[in-house]
Protein backbone atom coordinates (compact mmCIF):
# COMPACT_ATOMS: atom_id res chain seq x y z
CA UNK A 1 0.00 0.00 0.00
CA UNK A 2 1.42 3.53 -0.94
CA UNK A 3 2.18 5.71 1.87
CA UNK A 4 2.28 8.95 0.03
CA UNK A 5 4.91 10.60 -2.14
CA UNK A 6 8.63 9.48 -1.96
CA UNK A 7 10.32 10.76 0.85
CA UNK A 8 13.77 13.50 0.17
CA UNK A 9 16.34 14.51 1.58
CA UNK A 10 14.10 17.54 3.22
CA UNK A 11 11.14 15.45 3.90
CA UNK A 12 13.33 13.22 6.22
CA UNK A 13 14.93 15.80 7.94
CA UNK A 14 12.04 18.43 7.91
CA UNK A 15 10.14 15.76 9.91
CA UNK A 16 12.64 14.59 12.41
CA UNK A 17 12.99 18.30 14.05
CA UNK A 18 9.22 18.00 13.69
CA UNK A 19 9.31 15.22 16.08
CA UNK A 20 11.24 16.91 18.31
CA UNK A 21 9.92 19.71 20.83
CA UNK A 22 12.08 22.26 20.62
CA UNK A 23 12.37 21.42 16.99
CA UNK A 24 16.39 21.54 16.79
CA UNK A 25 19.08 18.63 16.67
CA UNK A 26 22.90 19.42 15.74
CA UNK A 27 23.75 18.39 12.37
CA UNK A 28 25.45 14.76 13.30
CA UNK A 29 22.56 13.37 14.48
CA UNK A 30 20.71 14.90 11.07
CA UNK A 31 23.04 13.39 8.89
CA UNK A 32 22.52 9.91 10.72
CA UNK A 33 18.90 9.57 10.34
CA UNK A 34 19.10 10.34 6.48
CA UNK A 35 21.49 7.78 6.70
CA UNK A 36 18.92 5.13 7.60
CA UNK A 37 17.12 6.20 4.45
CA UNK A 38 19.72 5.91 2.07
CA UNK A 39 20.50 9.78 2.02
CA UNK A 40 23.99 10.95 1.83
CA UNK A 41 26.15 12.82 4.10
CA UNK A 42 26.31 15.85 1.05
CA UNK A 43 22.27 15.68 -0.11
CA UNK A 44 21.55 15.62 4.01
CA UNK A 45 23.76 18.59 4.11
CA UNK A 46 22.52 20.33 0.23
CA UNK A 47 18.75 19.38 1.79
CA UNK A 48 19.72 21.78 5.44
CA UNK A 49 21.26 24.76 3.34
CA UNK A 50 18.55 24.85 1.34
CA UNK A 51 15.83 24.83 4.29
CA UNK A 52 17.94 28.09 5.62
CA UNK A 53 18.13 29.53 2.29
CA UNK A 54 14.17 29.12 2.46
CA UNK A 55 13.48 30.63 5.77
CA UNK A 56 12.16 26.68 6.88
CA UNK A 57 14.94 26.28 9.33
CA UNK A 58 17.78 28.46 11.04
CA UNK A 59 21.53 27.12 12.09
CA UNK A 60 23.98 28.04 15.25
CA UNK A 61 26.97 26.54 16.63
CA UNK A 62 26.07 23.07 14.18
CA UNK A 63 22.33 22.96 15.34
CA UNK A 64 19.28 23.21 13.07
CA UNK A 65 15.88 25.00 14.38
CA UNK A 66 12.83 25.17 12.16
CA UNK A 67 11.20 27.80 12.02
CA UNK A 68 8.49 29.67 9.56
CA UNK A 69 5.78 27.22 7.84
CA UNK A 70 7.31 24.21 8.98
CA UNK A 71 7.87 25.60 12.76
CA UNK A 72 4.16 26.58 12.24
CA UNK A 73 2.99 22.75 10.91
CA UNK A 74 4.92 21.04 13.89
CA UNK A 75 2.51 23.45 16.11
CA UNK A 76 -0.84 22.37 14.24
CA UNK A 77 0.14 18.69 14.41
CA UNK A 78 1.02 19.24 18.45
CA UNK A 79 -2.26 21.27 19.00
CA UNK A 80 -4.39 18.68 16.63
CA UNK A 81 -4.36 15.93 19.52
CA UNK A 82 -5.93 18.98 21.85
CA UNK A 83 -8.63 19.77 19.19
CA UNK A 84 -9.86 16.30 18.69
CA UNK A 85 -9.77 15.70 22.40
CA UNK A 86 -12.56 18.14 22.55
CA UNK A 87 -13.97 18.42 19.42
CA UNK A 88 -16.70 15.52 19.53
CA UNK A 89 -18.29 16.80 22.72
CA UNK A 90 -21.15 19.31 22.92
CA UNK A 91 -21.75 21.50 19.91
CA UNK A 92 -24.29 24.11 19.63
CA UNK A 93 -25.90 23.40 15.92
CA UNK A 94 -24.47 26.67 14.58
CA UNK A 95 -21.26 26.86 11.94
CA UNK A 96 -18.73 29.42 11.33
CA UNK A 97 -18.79 30.39 7.76
CA UNK A 98 -15.59 32.71 6.28
CA UNK A 99 -16.49 34.35 2.91
CA UNK A 100 -13.40 35.50 1.36
CA UNK A 101 -13.85 39.79 -0.48
CA UNK A 102 -13.63 39.47 -4.26
CA UNK A 103 -10.40 40.81 -4.70
CA UNK A 104 -8.59 39.43 -7.40
CA UNK A 105 -5.34 37.46 -5.56
CA UNK A 106 -2.06 35.87 -7.34
CA UNK A 107 -2.46 31.96 -7.57
CA UNK A 108 0.52 31.85 -4.79
CA UNK A 109 -2.05 34.37 -2.38
CA UNK A 110 -5.15 31.80 -3.19
CA UNK A 111 -2.54 28.54 -2.45
CA UNK A 112 -1.63 30.46 0.38
CA UNK A 113 -5.18 31.36 1.65
CA UNK A 114 -6.21 27.33 0.86
CA UNK A 115 -3.33 26.05 2.70
CA UNK A 116 -4.22 27.88 5.83
CA UNK A 117 -7.92 27.62 5.84
CA UNK A 118 -7.36 23.60 5.39
CA UNK A 119 -4.80 23.90 8.27
CA UNK A 120 -7.76 25.31 10.61
CA UNK A 121 -10.52 22.36 8.86
CA UNK A 122 -12.59 24.54 6.82
CA UNK A 123 -13.78 22.94 3.72
CA UNK A 124 -14.43 25.26 0.43
CA UNK A 125 -18.40 25.06 -0.44
CA UNK A 126 -17.62 27.42 -3.11
CA UNK A 127 -15.11 29.68 -4.51
CA UNK A 128 -14.60 31.80 -1.76
CA UNK A 129 -17.05 30.51 1.11
CA UNK A 130 -15.69 28.34 3.45
CA UNK A 131 -17.51 26.84 6.46
CA UNK A 132 -17.45 23.53 9.16
CA UNK A 133 -19.58 23.32 12.24
CA UNK A 134 -18.56 25.57 15.07
CA UNK A 135 -17.47 22.78 17.43
CA UNK A 136 -13.52 24.24 17.00
CA UNK A 137 -11.64 27.76 18.08
CA UNK A 138 -10.79 28.89 14.33
CA UNK A 139 -7.56 31.18 14.68
CA UNK A 140 -6.35 32.62 11.60
CA UNK A 141 -4.04 35.36 11.01
CA UNK A 142 -4.49 38.81 10.34
CA UNK A 143 -3.89 38.99 7.30
CA UNK A 144 -6.90 36.53 5.63
CA UNK A 145 -9.22 37.46 8.89
CA UNK A 146 -8.91 41.12 7.17
CA UNK A 147 -10.02 39.92 4.00
CA UNK A 148 -13.31 37.81 5.35
CA UNK A 149 -16.80 38.28 6.73
CA UNK A 150 -17.18 35.85 9.50
CA UNK A 151 -20.65 34.47 9.79
CA UNK A 152 -23.00 32.21 11.89
CA UNK A 153 -25.15 29.35 9.95
CA UNK A 154 -27.66 26.92 11.20
CA UNK A 155 -27.68 24.62 7.81
CA UNK A 156 -31.36 22.90 7.86
CA UNK A 157 -29.47 19.50 7.17
CA UNK A 158 -25.77 19.51 8.40
CA UNK A 159 -25.38 15.66 8.17
CA UNK A 160 -25.62 15.90 4.33
CA UNK A 161 -23.55 19.33 4.74
CA UNK A 162 -20.59 17.76 6.41
CA UNK A 163 -20.98 14.68 3.49
CA UNK A 164 -20.96 17.35 1.14
CA UNK A 165 -17.58 19.28 2.23
CA UNK A 166 -15.44 16.52 3.53
CA UNK A 167 -15.16 12.58 2.21
CA UNK A 168 -15.82 10.75 5.31
CA UNK A 169 -16.45 7.47 4.16
CA UNK A 170 -12.81 7.77 2.60
CA UNK A 171 -11.41 8.85 5.48
CA UNK A 172 -13.03 6.70 7.46
CA UNK A 173 -11.51 3.49 5.36
CA UNK A 174 -7.93 4.51 5.14
CA UNK A 175 -8.16 5.06 9.07
CA UNK A 176 -8.84 1.95 9.56
CA UNK A 177 -6.26 0.28 7.32
CA UNK A 178 -3.67 2.19 8.88
CA UNK A 179 -4.81 1.25 12.57
CA UNK A 180 -4.57 -2.40 11.63
CA UNK A 181 -1.19 -1.46 10.39
CA UNK A 182 0.08 -0.09 13.64
CA UNK A 183 -1.62 -3.00 15.32
CA UNK A 184 0.29 -5.72 12.95
CA UNK A 185 3.57 -3.29 12.55
CA UNK A 186 5.48 -2.65 16.13
CA UNK A 187 8.25 -0.21 16.09
CA UNK A 188 11.47 -1.89 15.87
CA UNK A 189 14.83 -1.23 16.27
CA UNK A 190 16.23 -2.48 13.14
CA UNK A 191 13.36 -1.03 11.06
CA UNK A 192 13.69 2.64 12.27
CA UNK A 193 13.13 3.76 8.95
CA UNK A 194 10.31 2.17 7.84
CA UNK A 195 8.26 3.07 11.12
CA UNK A 196 9.19 6.62 10.33
CA UNK A 197 7.06 5.90 6.81
CA UNK A 198 4.27 4.86 8.71
CA UNK A 199 4.33 7.50 11.33
CA UNK A 200 4.49 9.99 8.49
CA UNK A 201 1.57 8.48 7.08
CA UNK A 202 -0.74 8.65 9.80
CA UNK A 203 0.27 12.28 10.79
CA UNK A 204 -0.52 13.10 7.23
CA UNK A 205 -3.71 11.71 7.44
CA UNK A 206 -4.83 13.00 11.06
CA UNK A 207 -4.23 16.29 9.70
CA UNK A 208 -7.58 15.42 7.00
CA UNK A 209 -9.53 14.35 10.15
CA UNK A 210 -12.09 17.74 9.66
CA UNK A 211 -12.61 16.95 13.64
CA UNK A 212 -16.33 17.25 13.19
CA UNK A 213 -19.11 16.76 16.33
CA UNK A 214 -20.00 13.15 17.25
CA UNK A 215 -23.74 14.33 15.66
CA UNK A 216 -22.28 14.64 12.44
CA UNK A 217 -19.97 11.54 12.27
CA UNK A 218 -20.26 8.29 11.02
CA UNK A 219 -21.40 5.19 12.92
CA UNK A 220 -17.81 3.56 13.72
CA UNK A 221 -15.93 6.62 13.53
CA UNK A 222 -12.40 5.34 13.48
CA UNK A 223 -10.63 8.45 14.67
CA UNK A 224 -10.49 8.30 18.11
CA UNK A 225 -8.82 4.22 17.95
CA UNK A 226 -6.68 5.61 14.98
CA UNK A 227 -5.38 8.59 17.51
CA UNK A 228 -5.07 6.23 20.37
CA UNK A 229 -3.32 3.23 18.51
CA UNK A 230 -0.97 5.85 17.29
CA UNK A 231 -0.19 7.84 20.55
CA UNK A 232 1.04 4.21 21.84
CA UNK A 233 2.91 3.58 18.76
CA UNK A 234 4.43 6.47 18.50
CA UNK A 235 5.44 6.43 22.16
CA UNK A 236 7.37 3.19 21.72
CA UNK A 237 8.93 4.31 17.76
CA UNK A 238 10.26 7.76 19.89
CA UNK A 239 11.77 5.29 22.66
CA UNK A 240 13.78 3.51 20.15
CA UNK A 241 14.63 5.99 18.08
CA UNK A 242 16.24 8.14 21.01
CA UNK A 243 18.09 4.48 21.91
CA UNK A 244 19.57 4.65 18.27
CA UNK A 245 20.75 8.68 19.31
CA UNK A 246 22.62 7.40 22.38
CA UNK A 247 24.29 4.39 20.36
CA UNK A 248 25.95 6.70 18.13
CA UNK A 249 29.26 6.65 18.10
CA UNK A 250 30.46 9.58 19.90
CA UNK A 251 33.87 9.86 17.61
CA UNK A 252 31.42 9.96 14.49
CA UNK A 253 29.29 12.13 16.26
CA UNK A 254 32.37 15.00 16.64
CA UNK A 255 33.45 14.39 13.24
CA UNK A 256 30.59 15.04 11.31
CA UNK A 257 29.55 18.03 13.28
CA UNK A 258 33.29 19.47 12.66
CA UNK A 259 33.04 19.13 9.19
CA UNK A 260 30.07 21.60 9.11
Amino acid sequence: MEDGPPLTARSVLASTLLGMDPPELPVAQLVAVAALFGIGENRARVALTRMVKAGEATTADGRYRLTGRLAERGRRQRESRTFASRATGRWSGEWTVLVLDGERRSALERAEHRRVLVGARLAELREGVWMRPANLDVVLPDHLIDRAHRLIARPDRPGHLAAQLWPLGEWASRAATLAARLADEPPRADQLAQGFVLSAAVLRHLQADPLLPGALLPDGWPGRDLRDRYDGWDARYRELLADWHRAWPTDRRARLTTSG
